[in-house]
Parts: C-alpha cells; structure tokens; sequence
C-alpha cells in the first residue's frame, strides 16, 4: 500500500505493507540493508530527493537511522543501494550510510520520509539531519512517510 503524503507523492516498499513489521532482512537481527522503496507522483520540477529514517519509539529520543540526499529522480530506490549520485549523511550512530533497526525493548515504529525537492542540495558528505533539515526549507515540493515496525528479538 502506498502511503501518499503532501504534493501527491507517494511511498511503498514491496518488502511490507505500511504500518507493516519490517522484515529481519532489514534489521539487525538480518542482514541489515536497506529495503527497496517504490516511489510515485514525484511533482514536475523535482531536481532531487531526500530520504530520511527515524524511529521516535527510541529511549533517547528520536533516533535517527539514514540520511540522504541528492537521490536521483526516479519510481525506486532498489534494495540495498546507494543512488548514483546520491549523498550520504550522519545517523544517530554517528556513522554514515543505513544504521539497521534494533530496538533494545518492545515495539518501535520507524518511518521512510521521503522529500521531492526543487534542486540539489550543496552539503558535505556526513552531515546530519539537523544540517539537512533546514538546507531543504523552502525547497520541498511534496512529502511522503512510509512507516514499518520492528519489535526486539
């Protein structure tokens, strides 16, 4: 099911249904790469996308789990991949790229946030979301959320 946000855009993953359990494939319990992203009704004037990973159930608050940005246009983000051209930021981990879901208690959701935006962004490798954030005020187009669950082993 794909989750339409604002703009239109939507996001889907073939791997589960949104509000669904994430696979352990995708977790640390798995192989912990990232799961594949269906994407529609990117808005015309899209010159880039962003995707950012958080799971809000963390104990020290939200935690953040991917950051990327300068993702080409395009229906897909394949299963474990890094898009040409795409930039990868810092996780709450303090490493960059895909820090694979692992809740330490209970159940903790996770959300795929996906933005459209109207240019690239000029930020460094290894920024963070709180450096991403606010490069993209004024440069969101539209915005999806897909959102997965995971409960500790």
């Amino acid at each position: 099911m794909a989750v339409q946000g604002k703009g239109g855009l939507r996001v889907s993953s073939p791997a589960f249904p949104h509000g669904g359990a994430l696979p352990e494939r995708y977790s640390c319990r798995g192989e912990g790469v990232t799961p594949p992203l269906s994407i529609r009704g990117i808005p015309p004037g899209a010159k880039s996308l962003a995707l950012v990973v958080e799971d809000p159930d963390a104990p020290i608050g939200t935690f953040i789990h991917l950051v990327l940005w300068n993702i080409p246009v395009s229906s897909a983000i394949p299963e474990n991949s890094m898009p040409e051209g795409a930039v990868a930021g810092v996780n709450s981990a303090g490493e960059s790229g895909y820090f694979p879901p692992c809740p330490p208690s209970g159940t903790h959701r996770y959300a795929f946030r996906l933005f459209a935006l109207d240019s690239k962004l000029e930020l460094p490798p290894g920024a963070a979301w709180g450096e991403l954030a606010p490069a993209m005020t004024g440069h969101v187009l539209a915005q999806a959320s897909l959102t997965a669950t995971c409960s500790k082993g």
